[in-house]
């Protein structure tokens, strides 16, 4: 068997997509020549098209929001950014002027919640849905957001220990939220 990678390509994605469009021996993507980009910053290379972060989240908000008029479901939907696929501020900013919510998943992303606190991108009810496993440090960050006075902080826990060190964390009530692996069987 003789396969290329862009037989991956072709049976995975349908391509060219609406954003490339071939010019000539050039791929450009809205239009931008990523040849360009590659002869000036060298491969491989990453970039994000800031636009396309907005218009996918509103793409989704839309989807939900047909989705629950059609069915006449009584609950609400609430997009939230997961971090750990960018860190990056600008993509964050921009990601949270589509008034959305946060997903954590590590203590490092606690501080970046803080800061941009700080900066106003992210207010008091923003909620900030803490996941993944919860080390030492992520406890500490998680109890040191809720005792600032952050309600809409809620932590998913796993298993008792981490409500337990969560609880010896936080000096107030706080929300939690349960993960619930439909694969495992409960812990509980």
């Amino acid at each position: 068997m003789n396969t290329k990678y862009i037989d991956l390509i072709d049976q995975t994605y349908e391509f060219p997509q609406e954003e490339f469009k071939l010019d000539g021996d050039h791929l450009k993507f809205h239009d931008i020549d990523l040849m360009n980009l590659v002869e000036t910053y060298g491969a491989p290379l990453k970039f994000t098209y800031l636009p396309k972060i907005s218009e996918n989240i509103q793409r989704a908000k839309t989807w939900f929001a047909r989705a629950i008029e059609k069915h006449d479901y009584k609950g609400t939907y609430n997009y939230s950014y997961c971090t750990k696929s960018s860190h990056f501020k600008h993509i964050l900013v921009e990601a949270l002027s589509n008034d959305i919510h946060i997903e954590t998943s590590s203590a490092y992303d606690i501080n970046i919640v803080e800061n941009l606190k700080k900066e106003g991108k992210i207010t008091k009810d923003t909620f900030v849905i803490c996941n993944g496993f919860k080390r030492e440090e992520y406890i500490e960050n998680i109890g040191r957001l809720i005792n600032s006075g952050h309600e809409n902080c809620i932590p998913i826990i796993d298993n008792y220990e981490e409500l337990a060190l969560l609880g010896d964390a936080i000096e107030r009530d706080f929300k939690i939220g349960i993960r619930i692996a439909s694969e495992e069987e409960p812990k509980f």
